[in-house]
């Protein structure tokens, strides 16, 4: 199977589904979201073993038939509900959480971002940044969320011959003035 075609009957069918909402669809992240005066509610999208509906809000939804999961420990807001099998689409109970994710947006319930908290620049980075006054020059131009990005990516490596690899890696992207995760930031 064509990896692009994964699941297109399916995904069709929830389109159809979330049509029925009244919410507006529009592409956000190279897919579908159905949002409500400016508010992401839902979307969709095809992955290699599953297809699944993902609520930014879910956290907030009740879950009554117990669907929803977090698809990672940093999520905090997002719900997916994962689907395997056209016959696991029921479009009574999507549009029933619909209803309720549109409600609870209406009501205002949703995430705050947290306060941005900086991360102390590790050792070894700061050691080569100490020797190489244009790297520290550079690091010292990017937004402090950039600057956090490569400080958590150096320090969540366990061994120092990783964290090694990883500045050799970085350094680069750093002279050049884009952040870790960029290339993600740009869909």
């Amino acid at each position: 199977m064509d990896k692009t075609n994964y699941w297109q009957e399916e995904l069709n069918r929830l389109a159809e589904i979330l049509d029925k909402s009244g919410l507006e669809v529009m592409t956000k992240w190279g897919a579908p979201v159905y949002t409500r005066n400016g508010k992401n509610i839902v979307s969709f999208a095809g992955f290699k073993h599953h297809f699944s509906l993902w609520f930014q809000n879910g956290v907030f939804l009740k879950d009554p038939y117990n669907v929803l999961i977090s698809s990672n420990d940093k999520t905090k807001a997002l719900r997916q509900w994962r689907f395997s099998s056209m016959d696991e689409i029921d479009e009574k109970k999507i549009l029933e959480y619909v209803k309720e994710a549109v409600q609870n947006s209406e009501e205002g319930k949703e995430l705050k971002p947290e306060k941005f908290k900086p991360v102390p620049v590790p050792e070894l980075l700061q050691n080569e940044l100490d020797l190489n006054k244009e790297l520290k020059s550079a690091f010292e131009k990017l937004t402090p969320g950039k600057q956090k990005e490569y400080n958590l990516y150096i320090e969540e490596a366990k061994q120092e011959a990783t964290k090694q690899k990883r500045i050799k890696k970085i350094t680069p992207m750093i002279l050049q003035g884009i952040g870790l995760n960029d290339k993600y930031k740009n869909c």
